[in-house]
């Protein structure tokens, strides 16, 4: 085999090839980004990611819901426990 003959050079650009297949594949196996031939990234994307990601802004929503209908309810109980008592006794009696 000569060294500079086209044998050798289809050999490594096979050899080559064959690495960065088997590099990818394991990568991929691993669950770490693929690379490609000029260096961008991409990532695995879940299956379900979508479906996840809406069921958790409905979630978010729900719960800045409640955290606004606590907020009104602490605001109530704020004006209940600092007030002289004399509001609070007039409107208790007028809504008796």
């Amino acid at each position: 085999m000569s060294w500079g003959g086209p044998t050798f050079v289809v050999a490594m650009i096979a050899i080559f090839y064959g690495g960065w297949i088997l590099n990818n594949w394991i990568r991929a196996r691993h669950g770490y980004p693929l690379e490609d031939e000029w260096g961008g990234k991409s990532e695995k994307g879940l299956p379900d990611s979508e479906r996840k990601i809406g069921l958790l802004t409905n979630e978010n929503e729900a719960l800045q819901g409640k955290i606004s209908r606590l907020e009104e309810r602490v605001a109530v109980l704020e004006r209940i426990a600092t007030d002289k008592g004399t509001r609070l006794a007039d409107e208790i009696e007028s809504l008796r």
